[in-house]
């Protein structure tokens, strides 16, 4: 009997295609995947244990994420990561993310960002090593989840659901490269911007809360950027190819 093609259970297909994504955008954004190179749909399959279905569904989606290109006769390719095409994506966010928060401060549950406000003091107090890190980037997931369910407009909220693999692959590329070097300064600054973020949420204030966004939108686009020069630094296709033992 020839082998069967592996099978998605329905509840989990979705799940599949998410990890697919995630883990291709993770690889271009380390430089593991470089700019022009093809993505086989096969291979895809292969690595994840899955059919093409979600192979598929995860190339278009990161079409949509306008970090894939789908080409006539080539199929899925990879599009270079520049410094402009960073800011775009941050310009965007910001403009989602204070639109998201404007409407948050009315609806957003207040014993819920206290409690939030008080782990992020707790998580700004420890010291500073990668287990402070993984919970910093829970508590950033758990605050701007928190303000995309209160938003109050389902359309904003389902985009930056559609986008927040895209921003939180960026952010978790960016402390892995920090992570390498040893450097923990961004627990504390993202600590300082989360709780301005949550003062502005507890006093009800739209006009604070926009602008810690702002701030904290801007700082994210500072770190975003070391994406483009991590993969300026590292070597092109063909160096790889010359230096590798024969």
């Amino acid at each position: 009997m020839p082998d069967c093609p592996p099978v998605e259970a329905p509840f989990d297909h979705g799940l599949r295609r998410q990890t697919v994504v995630r883990a291709v955008l993770t690889d271009i954004f380390h430089g593991n995947l470089r700019a022009g190179q093809r993505l086989v749909t096969e291979s895809l399959a292969n690595r994840f244990n899955v059919s093409h279905t979600p192979i598929r569904e995860a190339l278009i989606e990161l079409r949509g994420l306008c970090v894939v290109e789908l080409l006539p006769n080539r199929g899925a390719v990879v599009r270079k990561i520049t410094a402009q095409s960073v800011r775009e994506v941050c310009q965007v966010r910001k403009v989602l993310e204070c639109e998201a928060i404007r409407g948050a401060v009315r609806k957003i549950d207040r014993k819920r960002v206290a409690t939030l406000a008080t782990e992020i003091r707790e998580l700004a107090a420890s010291p500073a090593n990668p287990e402070a890190v993984a919970r910093a980037q829970n508590l950033d997931n758990q605050l701007h989840d928190a303000i995309y369910a209160a938003s109050g407009n389902e359309f904003l909220a389902a985009e930056l659901d559609r986008l927040r693999t895209l921003f939180r692959t960026f952010r978790d590329v960016t402390w892995d490269l920090e992570l390498a070097r040893r450097e923990y300064h961004r627990i504390a600054i993202e600590a300082t911007e989360h709780l301005a973020i949550t003062d502005a949420l507890l006093a009800g204030d739209a006009r604070s809360a926009v602008a810690a966004m702002t701030i904290h939108m801007r700082s994210g686009q500072m770190y975003w950027v070391q994406v483009t020069t991590n993969l300026k630094n590292l070597p092109s296709e063909k160096e790889t190819i010359k230096h590798s033992p024969q």
